[in-house]
Parts: structure tokens; C-alpha cells; sequence
């Protein structure tokens, strides 16, 4: 099967092209694989992409900025695979496929993030090493700019790892780390109520000027762990959402997501003041 876009220079080709509603393409994409390309609703593919390799899956809400590059050394292998799940966020990756990749929900990949997934040089038969290991990314995890993921490792369920970190080995438990290699910084504090109350009395409060910036005057009630923002109501621990959208709560909820307060709906996160 193929897709082209001839105008914006978009060209995908797999044994079987799955897009999902609402999907959106940049410039300059390539995808070339020999099983199934999947892409799922919301989800935005910038400029400047290159894939290879076997299955390919993306999942909803996805969004890429621009340059990603999945592929490289072994990306013919039937074992070619990769897949990232949904509300995902990534950049100008590199993602080696010698070996499968597998990152799960509400992942981030920074910038200049890579992934590798084989190890080798020289002769095997001189002693020399090879390793060919894939690499697993559990839901909620954040990986800092600059960071190297190496073959046969895992990330577990909300670690966050620093910037420029080389991930050697498995991170399996939960909390801060950094370094080369990474190592165990610090735990993640659980915060009381009160301590979630202050906390995003905090967020709305910092908001505020922003939003005067934008030429918007909010209605904003908290009720924790409920916020009302005129006619749209947001549970701060549950993500869920009703109520009436507009380009104010597309303002509001795009600039809470910067404090991982991430509310998907039907519609774009974006600042009502652009240039």
C-alpha cells in the first residue's frame, strides 16, 4: 500500500497503512517498511521524518515536532519493530530497530534523545563484544535532553531521567535519575492533599498574568480536585474533562500541560496569542 502527499513531500509505504481520524502530516516524510505503518487519532507526525523497518505503530494524541529518524543498522530484520503508545510526546529522536522497541503511554522523549538496540565492532572470534537487545519504555516516564538508551534495557512506570544520562542499565524503580551511566537520585514524594491544593492554587496563580498577556480574563474556581474555568470542568488527578470548549480552554489547557497537567480532548492544545 502507499500514501503520498506530492505537495508537502509525504511518501508511506507498507504491506498495510493504518490512519486514524484527525491526523495530521508535516513536510518531508518518508516511510518505508515491509509490515504495517499505524498511526492513531490526533496524532501529528512534524517535518522532516524518516522510517524503516518492519511494523511501525504510533498512538493517539501523539505529537512530533520535527527530524525523527527510526531505522539504522538491522532495520531489515523481521524483528524490526516499534511501537509507542498514546499521549506520547517526541522530538528529533534516533530510534535504532535491529531489535524491538517498545514504549508504553504518556511517555516524553526529549531532544537529541537516542535508542539503540545493537552493540558491535570488531570480530566476535577475536573476543570482542556484540550485543543485540531491545529496549522497553513503561508508561509515564520522561527521558531528559541528550539522553542515550543502550541495548537490553528497561525504564519503569514514571522515572524521570536527566539530561544527557547514558541509561546502560535497567532502571527498575521508580524515581529521579542521572548521570553516565544513570543512577538513582532520588524518590518521587507523594504530596498530601493540602499539598496538591497549594500546589495548584500555584499553577493558576502563574497562569493568570499569561492569560492577561492573551488578552483573556478567566473565570477560574477550584474545588479540588475539580477546576472550572468558565464553562469547562477538569479533575486535576483523573485528567477527565466536560463541559464547553473554546480557544480559552485550548489557552488554559495548553499551558497547565507544562506542568503535566496533560487534558486530551477532541482538540489541540494552543495558545490563543501566537505569532
Amino acid at each position: 500500500m502507499k500514501y503520498e502527499d506530492e505537495k508537502n513531500n509525504v511518501r508511506i509505504s507498507a504491506a498495510e497503512i493504518r490512519i486514524g481520524e484527525n491526523v495530521s502530516f508535516g513536510k518531508n516524510i518518508h516511510v518505508r517498511i515491509k509490515g504495517v505503518f499505524e498511526i492513531g487519532n490526533y496524532s501529528r507526525l512534524g517535518n522532516d521524518v524518516e522510517i524503516f523497518g518492519n511494523n511501525i505503530a504510533f498512538g493517539r494524541h501523539l505529537f512530533h515536532s520535527s527530524g525523527l529518524r527510526i531505522g539504522g543498522g538491522g532495520r531489515q530484520h523481521p524483528q524490526a519493530n516499534f511501537s509507542i503508545g498514546d499521549r506520547c510526546t517526541i522530538h528529533n529522536n534516533f530510534i535504532n530497530v535491529c531489535e524491538p522497541v517498545v514504549i508504553g503511554n504518556d511517555v516524553g522523549l526529549s531532544p537529541e534523545t537516542s535508542i539503540i538496540t545493537h552493540g558491535y565492532w570488531l570480530s566476535v572470534l577475536e573476543g570482542y563484544p556484540a550485543k543485540f537487545q531491545g529496549v522497553e519504555i513503561e508508561d509515564g516516564a520522561i527521558i531528559g535532553y541528550r539522553c542515550v538508551l543502550l541495548m537490553g534495557v528497561k525504564v519503569v512506570k514514571y522515572c524521570v531521567v536527566g539530561a544527557q544520562s547514558v541509561i546502560s542499565q535497567s532502571l527498575l524503580k521508580k524515581g529521579v535519575y542521572a548521570g553516565s551511566p544513570a543512577k538513582f537520585i532520588k524518590d518521587i514524594p507523594v504530596l498530601s492533599i493540602e499539598q496538591k491544593i497549594k500546589k495548584i492554587e500555584q499553577v493558576i496563580e502563574s497562569y493568570k498574568p499569561i492569560a492577561e498577556y492573551h488578552g483573556i480574563h478567566p473565570a477560574i474556581k477550584i474545588e479540588f480536585p475539580f477546576v472550572f474555568y468558565n464553562g469547562f470542568r477538569i479533575n486535576v488527578e483523573s485528567f477527565e474533562y466536560e463541559g464547553t470548549e473554546d480557544e480559552l480552554t485550548d489557552d488554559f489547557r495548553d499551558y497547565i500541560r507544562k506542568w503535566g497537567i496533560r487534558i486530551y480532548t477532541t482538540r489541540p492544545f494552543k495558545s490563543k496569542f501566537e505569532f
